[in-house]
């Protein structure tokens, strides 16, 4: 059966995917387009570009992800300089790595620029803060930035994608009217369901969503009782308000689910347990899932 897919973001726990594109793989489903967010835009670039399941759990158990964490030079000398810098950075670690891991990954598929995939294929959503607008890609890449889908680089669209706010250095993109700072499609719409619908709500095909929570009717209440929980409570809640919007009750039996407890966005020290872990959970949901789905 072929659907279009929309994959959220969530840092490493975004692993749960891959678990849940194996069931699906293995139940007949096939992705035609596919948008993401952030790791959801990881993901669903290398799905697009032609991997399979099996082949991204092999290729993520044996890549270590602290690797995928580039210390500026100034940082490994005098560490405590990285908060005085992030100032004027704007993050604490650079990107490159993940940018030239996830080329090379692509490359490997013949996948370069947006020429080499399907026409509309593939959506990765960003957020320019310099205009204050939500930018999907390749979409809006002529219209605002003037810059040919063609010849852009599928790697930097994730990496621009992938900017979380103050972790890593956000991506500079030359628009029409000069330089715009651009950071994590998480920071405005972490989950786009909206993009495979037209202004009615219609589909082209069946959409299957998957997204690290709760269902919007379980969500745990938030305590905070610092600053910096608040910090977290107001970016979350800014997101899902905005993709609240476009998950009715009806949309909600379209969407997997899967809730990745006690893993830690950023934690780039998992061993090849934990990962494999958080894809078994990401497989148990879809398998729940597609039960209820079919009927």
């Amino acid at each position: 059966m072929k659907v279009d897919g929309v994959f959220s973001g969530g840092g490493v726990k975004a692993l749960a995917f891959i678990g849940a594109m194996q069931e699906l793989e293995e139940k007949g489903y096939e992705f035609r387009r596919i948008a993401g967010t952030s790791a959801g835009a990881v993901l669903a670039s290398l799905k697009m570009a032609g991997y399979d399941a099996e082949e991204l759990r092999e290729k993520i158990n044996a890549l270590s992800f602290e690797k995928l964490v580039d210390i500026p030079v100034a940082d490994r000398l005098l560490p405590f300089m990285k908060w005085l810098l992030l100032y004027y950075r704007l993050g604490l670690y650079k990107g490159n790595r993940l940018e030239s891991t996830l080329e090379s990954w692509l490359e490997q598929k013949g996948v370069r620029t947006f020429a080499d995939l399907p026409p509309n294929s593939l959506k990765i959503i960003c957020s320019d803060l310099t205009n204050g607008r939500m930018v999907v890609i390749p979409d809006d890449l002529k219209k605002v930035y003037g810059i040919d889908p063609a010849t852009f680089s599928v790697a930097k669209a994730v990496r621009m994608s992938c900017s979380l706010p103050y972790f890593f250095i956000p991506i500079k993109l030359h628009g029409k009217k000069g330089k715009c700072v651009i950071v994590d499609g998480g920071v405005l719409s972490n989950f786009p369901i909206w993009v495979w619908e037209d202004k009615q709500g219609c589909r082209t095909r069946p959409i299957i969503g998957m997204q690290l929570s709760d269902p919007p009717n379980k969500l745990p209440e938030r305590k905070i009782r610092n600053a910096i929980e608040m910090f977290h409570a107001l970016f979350k809640t800014m997101q899902q308000a905005h993709d609240a919007r476009h998950i009715s009750p009806s949309k909600s039996k379209d969407i997997i689910f899967i809730p990745v407890k006690g893993i830690d966005t950023t934690n780039f020290e998992m061993s090849v347990l934990e990962k494999e872990k958080i894809m078994t959970v990401g497989r148990d949901h879809a398998k729940l899932f597609l039960e209820r789905w079919k009927k």
